[in-house]
């Protein structure tokens, strides 16, 4: 149950609304990256020359990936239901924006507003969250970000909107700091709805 009205939903991309087999010990060996460190926030400590090299790298891995995926569980009915009942959502995700255009081409995911680590500092930051408030002019706290990693919860928790974690049946440690905990999208659909149905039958009493 969500504790406040929901307005708006942000999704996270890979392994929330599509698979994704990116190996991050893989690439942390290539670009030598430390364990301890987000290989995103090692790209940017780079020179130049060797941080263009790494995000070529980078994104290699990442068009790899993107040729494989496949639409998870929930996610086509999800959207459907969010667009009958007019909330509008976005995708804010690591990807570059190629891989992650690829991604939603090939699995017809219908959500037009894509934001990407080219577009707004990359999560755990907030700025995308908070830039879609402002696009769509509604509170943060009425938007719901909706993920399957620690990241997704940070970045959620840092632009104080809603969350929901998506666990796909695996244990999770963090899991409390979600709004809301998920093992697939059809369970968060049924809670929609039921909410939904609940405001609605209020509204008409």
């Amino acid at each position: 149950m969500l504790p406040h009205k929901l307005l708006g939903v942000i999704f996270d991309l890979d392994n929330t609304l599509v698979s994704s087999n990116l190996n991050f010990d893989d690439i942390r060996t290539a670009l030598r990256c430390p364990k301890n460190i987000d290989v995103l926030d090692f790209v940017d400590t780079l020179p130049k020359k060797q941080q263009i090299l790494a995000n070529n790298l980078l994104v290699e891995f990442e068009l790899n990936d993107a040729l494989n995926t496949k639409k998870l569980l929930g996610t086509g009915e999800l959207i459907e239901l969010l667009s009958r009942l007019g909330i509008p959502c976005a995708i804010v995700t690591r990807n570059c924006r190629e891989a992650a255009l690829i991604k939603i081409q090939r699995n017809n995911i219908d959500i037009e507003l894509l934001f990407t680590r080219a577009d707004h500092k990359a999560k755990p930051a907030p700025d995308a969250l908070l830039h879609l408030a402002k696009l769509w002019a509604l509170p943060v706290e009425n938007l719901l970000y909706v993920g399957d990693y620690l990241y997704d919860l940070q970045a959620a928790e840092n632009a104080q909107t809603m969350s929901c974690l998506v666990t796909h049946g695996e244990v999770v440690e963090y899991a409390s700091m979600a709004t809301i905990v998920v093992n697939e999208l059809t369970e968060l659909s049924h809670s929609i709805e039921l909410t939904f149905a609940r405001e609605t039958t209020c509204d008409s009493a």
